[in-house]
């Protein structure tokens, strides 16, 4: 059984695509992330990066917060639920893995 049907199976929100790769991006990447560069980042408009933070926002995977610095800048900044969803995430895969190599 791959590792996607795992996940399936798991109980968490399905994530299209989209949804993972940003949320991937946030976590992999340095920040400070805001929509304009999320969506450079990922080769799609920012109506679509903001249709997926919104998403991932009402899951808590994700938040907005604005700039104290500049109010009129709002950044995507990382959650403590994300982080567990994204390593339980890659536990499923890591656990796939060492399955797929004791058995080979």
């Amino acid at each position: 059984m791959g590792p996607l049907v795992e996940y399936v199976r798991s109980g968490h929100p399905d994530l299209t695509n989209r949804q993972m790769a940003l949320l991937m991006l946030v976590y992999l990447t340095p920040g400070p992330h805001t929509v304009r560069g999320l969506a450079k980042g990922l080769s799609v408009s920012k109506p679509v990066v903001t249709r997926a933070l919104n998403r991932l926002g009402a899951l808590g995977y994700l938040r907005r917060q604005r700039d104290e610095m500049d109010r009129r800048n709002i950044f995507v900044a990382k959650t403590d639920e994300g982080a567990d969803f994204l390593d339980a995430f890659g536990r499923l895969i890591a656990g796939k893995q060492q399955r797929t190599r004791a058995a080979a």
